[in-house]
């Protein structure tokens, strides 16, 4: 859908000097927005223009206007993904976010903020800081290879991880490629990908517990109702139920149980994949109805939450903060149950939705049926999980070649 561009003569309040402006419309998706032309005009005025016969002077405003006009309709037309904010950068000259690239980081944040997704949004702001921190002022025409060396160089020099240069470098392509889709830049300006720049993965840590730790987990002893017990049960919450992230609990109402199974869609998803957002099927075993049941709210009708982590009324920033300290609690309870278990790996909620999929993978689950499990958009994503698994499996492989 294109945007409508017309020029309009604002009657609605006359200058000192009895004058109206001339103004260009926008119209997109039925929101209206008026840009000044720099030329006011009176009724009379306005009304010769439109005339058969146009003085001399007059013609010289009537180019003023319509230049303005094919202006706006021009920029209108080369812009792939339209957005007032894009618009008025390029209507006002302001090429190439003419010199700030934070300006783009801000303007996403903000978007990222009003849309509730806090998370993303603050992925955005810690990549955006460490940008300023390695050179305050930057432009897009800034992001070259060397410069994208230079600062992955800077950050690995700060004890920064492989891993967290990713983290940080990633919001960065991410807005590049909307900045090119909007016209901000052109794609010969892009630094990224095969024989430019490519942002480095880090290396891939075994997350995975073995089965037998998991049954160590299960059957340790916690005190009923205390904070330890609560953070054993929420990690074999998710262990049980998919790898489920503490956020998707946190949501989970008692409307999306069906049964014995509960069908949610990833918080992490809805935004970013809608043309291709599918739910989640969990079967709810025993163990997991248990947890329900002990932690669950007593009000079950089904717009209500069926863990007591949020309250209605949360603002998107609230729920936020509330999720990641409810976070933060089980990984340190859980972290104390595996040093007391002598476990060998960093016990988190993570590693729950990493050890989910590998015991799937080691009893004969396909990477695909584990990718929709998971509620992965891409099989690579849930290859880079099991990759770990891979290595362990062939050692073995490898060690029955010698039984002969």
């Amino acid at each position: 859908m294109k945007p409508l561009v017309t020029i309009i003569h604002d009657t609605r309040r006359a200058k000192a000097n009895g004058n109206y402006p001339v103004k260009v419309r926008v119209t997109y998706k039925r929101k209206q927005k008026y840009y000044p032309t720099s030329v006011d005009l009176t009724e009379a005025e306005w009304g010769k223009i439109h005339g058969e016969r146009v003085g001399k002077e007059l013609k010289k405003t009537k180019d003023t206007i319509y230049g303005v006009l094919a202006k706006a309709q021009c920029i209108c037309d080369d812009l792939k993904v339209f957005s007032f904010t894009v618009f008025e950068k390029l209507f006002y000259k302001v090429r190439n976010i003419e010199g700030s690239l934070i300006n783009l980081y801000k303007d996403y944040i903000a978007e990222l903020k009003k849309e509730g997704r806090i998370s993303t949004a603050s992925s955005y702001q810690c990549s955006l800081n460490s940008l300023k921190e390695f050179k305050p002022k930057l432009n897009l025409e800034d992001i070259t290879v060397d410069f994208l060396k230079q600062y992955e160089k800077w950050m690995l020099s700060e004890e920064n991880s492989l891993t967290t240069v990713g983290i940080y470098l990633r919001p960065l392509r991410a807005l590049f490629n909307v900045a090119i889709a909007s016209g901000l830049a052109s794609v010969e300006l892009y630094p990224f990908g095969n024989k430019k720049y490519e942002i480095p993965s880090g290396r891939n840590i075994k997350k995975a517990l073995t089965l037998a730790d998991v049954g160590k987990i299960f059957k340790y002893p916690t005190e009923p109702g205390t904070t330890m017990d609560k953070a054993k049960d929420f990690w074999l919450f998710t262990y049980f139920c998919n790898g489920i992230n503490m956020k998707d609990i946190a949501l989970l109402q008692y409307k999306n149980i069906k049964g014995d199974f509960i069908s949610f869609i990833r918080s992490k998803t809805e935004n970013s994949t809608r043309r291709n957002t599918k739910a989640i099927s969990i079967y709810v075993n025993d163990e997991a109805k248990a947890i329900i049941k002990k932690w669950g709210n007593e009000d079950t009708t089904p717009q209500n939450f069926i863990f007591s982590i949020l309250e209605k009324d949360m603002t998107p920033e609230k729920q936020y903060t509330t999720i990641q300290q409810f976070t933060k609690t089980v990984n340190k309870y859980m972290d104390r149950i595996a040093k007391d278990l002598t476990l060998e790996k960093h016990v988190t909620t993570y590693t729950a939705r990493h050890t989910f999929s590998t015991v799937l993978k080691r009893s004969g689950a396909s990477t695909e049926f584990i990718s929709e499990a998971l509620g992965h958009s891409n099989k690579r994503t849930t290859e880079s999980y099991l990759d770990s698994f891979e290595q362990d499996a062939q050692k073995e492989f490898a060690k029955k070649l010698l039984e002969f």
